[in-house]
């Protein structure tokens, strides 16, 4: 009888279960049928922007125009998955014509560069690295209404609560008459100017580098480099170090030693961090050499180990302002384009 009683029970669950799939299908319909079109989500944002403190004004002039930017939904949801080693990606990211116009870029701001870098403590050639990776010096900034693409991300629903965040940040920056809203302009994702600064790092790091009253980090060069120094100093940046350096492991080294692919995040990857450190001696004891097979630098100073393409591939010593670089941009490869361009812009010497 137990068994039977399974059969019917089982049987039952199962017709419920074919029964309610209509009913599933519908209501997910009519939660679609549901959603407000832009327009009307438009209207609800500015009544949450005006809950929040904004004038009536600002608010009516940041969104007179705003569009919704289908190119930036599609951009989003369709970001490139494609495999790549550092092999492959850093001749890609640092074609010769980059690295010659990173090292002349460098040459035509040095006296203003020299003069962020006193303020700050961060080597100007880091700065140009950012620069040049992030926008090709400026040129390629972006030609989305920030407000337009932060309102066009916020509504696509994925992220709403990130991009809100970054949407009132962004009326807190034409609020304090930094820049218009029709020069306000960034990629897809809303990060604005030569840095490619989201508002809300705009908000905590950018700086008015020449004294004229405003964070200018779209057209005004001073605001542009000293807005990147603040951010890494701020992110704990030392003058005194580099950003790490690509090494040779012996045949038979430990690779546990190293910090783990995959950490789930900064947080864990900090923690990670602060776990496997060591100082550059008691790296030399395990074996570990510059790529050159030479000893590595006789100074006292910590690392990390790290493998951006897995135990395989190439090996690198992190120093401490390479969590810096991370914080910019949580990427191995980002962080080894930085640090790779920044080498070819110190050696040779530009004259």
């Amino acid at each position: 009888m137990g068994y039977i009683k399974s059969i019917k029970l089982m049987a039952l669950t199962l017709s419920l279960g074919l029964l309610s799939q209509p009913t599933i299908a519908n209501d997910a319909k009519a939660t679609a049928d549901a959603k407000p079109s832009f327009e009307q989500y438009i209207v609800k944002i500015k009544q949450e922007a005006l809950a929040k403190g904004f004038e009536q004004a600002l608010i009516d002039t940041s969104f007179a125009n705003v569009v919704f930017h289908q190119r930036a939904v599609k951009a989003d949801r369709n970001q490139p998955e494609t495999v790549e080693t550092l092999d492959t990606y850093l001749p890609k990211r640092l074609p010769d014509w980059k690295i010659k116009r990173a090292r002349a870029k460098y040459k035509e701001h040095e006296a203003l560069l020299n003069k962020v870098a006193e303020e700050y403590g961060v080597q100007p050639r880091f700065i140009v690295a950012l620069w040049g990776l992030e926008t090709n010096f400026g040129k390629i900034m972006g030609n989305y209404n920030v407000v337009s693409a932060l309102s066009t991300m916020a509504y696509e629903g994925r992220r709403e609560a990130f991009f809100k965040k970054e949407l009132w940040a962004a009326l807190n920056i034409l609020k304090a008459d930094h820049i218009s809203i029709d020069n306000m302009k960034g990629s897809w994702a809303g990060a604005m100017g030569q840095n490619q600064f989201m508002p809300t790092s705009f908000v905590a790091y950018a700086v008015d580098g020449d004294g004229d009253g405003k964070k200018d980090i779209w057209t005004n060069q001073a605001d542009v480099f000293a807005s990147m120094a603040n951010y890494l100093k701020k992110e704990g940046w030392s003058d005194e170090i580099t950003w790490g350096r690509q090494v040779k492991l012996p045949s038979d080294f430990d690779t546990s030693l190293a910090i783990p692919n995959n950490t789930g995040g900064r947080k864990n990857w900090l923690k990670a961090w602060a776990k496997t450190e060591k100082t550059l001696a008691q790296w030399q004891a395990l074996g570990v050499r510059r790529t050159d097979g030479t000893n590595l630098p006789n100074v006292d100073i910590k690392a990390a180990l790290v493998f951006p393409d897995g135990k395989k591939g190439r090996a690198y010593l992190a120093y401490d302002n390479y969590k810096s670089l991370m914080q910019w941009n949580l990427s191995y490869y980002f962080v080894s384009s930085v640090g790779h361009l920044s080498d070819h812009i110190k050696y040779p010497p530009i004259q």
